[in-house]
């Protein structure tokens, strides 16, 4: 095979890969859309609602630092390098070896986490108090042991990825969803809220153990030599822990940034914290379909570019463009949506029971702050994972660090002083918190390009087609603006389908006309369906 039917190859795996990742991450936050539904329904924006939503942050910490974007940026690229290399043995005590250590440390943070809960709950929502706070420390006392499983989840799917096995990673999720949806609608309807509450979190505990175990025997196959062990000398692991240091710092000022937002939050009127979490699983989507897709896929096939440094640079390059070309294509939409027709989705998506029109308006407004920043944090995540492939996760966590800084900073301001100088109610200091991200996002988002750009050439969107893109987003909300008047008392289902459904048609066949090649692809795709 000739170098450039090679690459042609490589091009056409990373882009099957990166619809399966798609496919089962949309089949995931689909089912996670379900559940926030369900538990908008039974919980709205109430008291309890935001003890819940609290409380899960505190061991999702523990998740989100040992869980799958470390171990992507730390154990992936290593163990598909000894794959590619065809050194099997050796991939498989690396793979043993990290294993082991991720279940005892994690051990120990979840017996450390359900000791020393209370504190927690103080530092991380210090606006909570009597029931409220009881309740959030009986949550998180909880959720810390399923945390622990789910890390163990990520390890399964770090594993996946790199032996190609999007599917089944990336759609385990949707079993953890399931559970906790089916303990809604069998206690929602004659439980109280503050029982309810740990009712549902038990029910997570069980969907984070069933869905480790849906993975397992699937990673004991592919590693049929595994080797549970406690050999951390060995020179792979030792990358794989050098690696994991500053992913682990990084992921952790993340948190970090994640936990001063929900401790401004506790600090506004009740409903604060419960809107940003039903906010936040609407904007994750895009990202996750997306941005997460596309630099899942691309991270084993980075990692194993081989030949010279220049060579390396080049496929690197061409890799990066093409993956940015790709997201920007479908989060640029997304951003306006967010902007222009925030209430549409949300009311169609959580509209019921305790969850009123006013909260869906009051959540547009916090995914408005949140558009401002989406497209920079997706193509950051292409970005990233770039720098991953390289082995350097240091110069992601510098920027990682300023971005935290500048969004606390930012936030402090916006969230606490800010609507009160517009005339605004203090409620809505929440929108401040998603702006002043979406703002750091882009100063992240700049250096990280920057940076990159001085070590393997230039790389980045044409601002002509960034700008087309632009154009036809914004045309496609003129052109459903007429339906959102018309059917806005519709039932909020209808009103979605029908002002975004317009939308996106609009937006498409602009982008065609524009000369964005991969909207005439999928436009085409779409004729053909509707013709069969």
């Amino acid at each position: 095979m000739s170098r450039t039917e090679a690459i042609n190859q490589a091009t056409h795996d990373t882009s099957r890969s990166a619809f399966l990742v798609a496919t089962g991450i949309f089949l995931s936050r689909l089912a996670g859309l379900v559940r926030e539904r369900v538990f908008a329904h039974y919980f709205g924006n109430s008291a309890a609602a935001d003890a819940f939503k609290a409380a899960f942050r505190i061991p999702n910490f523990l998740q989100n630092l040992f869980g799958e974007g470390v171990l992507s940026a730390s154990f992936i690229p290593v163990y598909s390098a000894l794959l590619a290399r065809d050194e099997e043995e050796e991939a498989n005590r690396l793979a043993g070896a990290i294993g082991t250590l991720l279940a005892l440390s994690t051990s120990v943070l979840v017996l450390l986490g359900v000791s020393f809960t209370p504190y927690l709950i103080d530092a991380i929502a210090p606006g909570f108090n009597g029931e409220k706070r009881d309740l959030a420390i009986q949550l998180v006392r909880i959720f810390f042991p399923g945390s622990g499983l789910l890390v163990l989840s990520a390890w399964c799917l770090g594993i996946l990825n790199s032996h190609r096995r999007f599917l089944l990673s990336y759609t385990a999720p949707v079993i953890w969803n399931v559970v906790i949806i089916i303990a809604l609608v069998l206690y929602g309807g004659r439980t109280p809220q503050f029982p309810l509450a740990k009712v549902v979190a038990w029910s997570a505990v069980v969907g984070s153990g069933m869905q480790f175990l849906s993975q397992l025997p699937f990673v004991l196959q592919l590693t049929r030599h595994l080797n549970i062990s406690f050999n951390w000398i060995t020179s792979s692991v030792r990358v794989v822990i050098s690696n994991f240091v500053p992913v682990f710092f990084s992921r952790g000022v993340i948190q970090i940034s994640a936990y001063v937002d929900a401790l401004l939050a506790s600090l506004l009127p009740t409903g604060a914290v419960a809107a940003l979490s039903y906010a936040q699983v609407l904007y994750t989507l895009p990202l996750s379909l997306f941005g997460m897709s596309v630099s899942a896929a691309e991270l084993p096939t980075m990692s194993r570019a081989l030949g010279s440094e220049a060579e390396i640079a080049s496929q690197l390059r061409g890799r990066l463009n093409s993956s940015l070309y790709r997201v920007a294509l479908f989060v640029v939409p997304s951003a306006v949506v967010f902007l222009a027709f925030g209430d549409v989705v949300s009311r169609a998506i959580y509209q019921s029971g305790q969850f009123t029109r006013a909260d869906g308006v009051y959540v547009w407004g916090i995914l408005a702050g949140s558009g401002v920043g989406l497209l920079a944090s997706a193509l950051g995540r292409i970005y990233a994972s770039t720098y991953y492939a390289l082995r350097d996760t240091r110069t992601p966590l510098k920027y990682a660090i300023l971005r935290v800084l500048v969004t606390t900073g930012l936030g402090y301001v916006f969230a606490l002083h800010l609507p009160g100088a517009l005339g605004l109610d203090a409620k809505w200091g929440v929108a401040g918190l998603t702006t002043s991200a979406g703002i750091a996002g882009w100063l992240e988002f700049i250096l990280l390009r920057r940076t990159l750009n001085q070590r393997i050439g230039q790389t980045g969107l044409d601002p002509m087609v960034l700008g087309k893109l632009w154009l036809a987003a914004l045309v496609g909300v003129l052109a459903a603006l007429p339906s959102r008047l018309i059917l806005y008392s519709a039932h909020p289902v209808i009103l979605g389908i029908g002002v975004l459904g317009l939308y996106g048609l609009v937006y498409f066949i602009c982008a065609a006309a524009l000369g964005i090649d991969e909207a005439k692809t999928i436009l085409k795709g779409a004729l053909q369906c509707l013709a069969r």
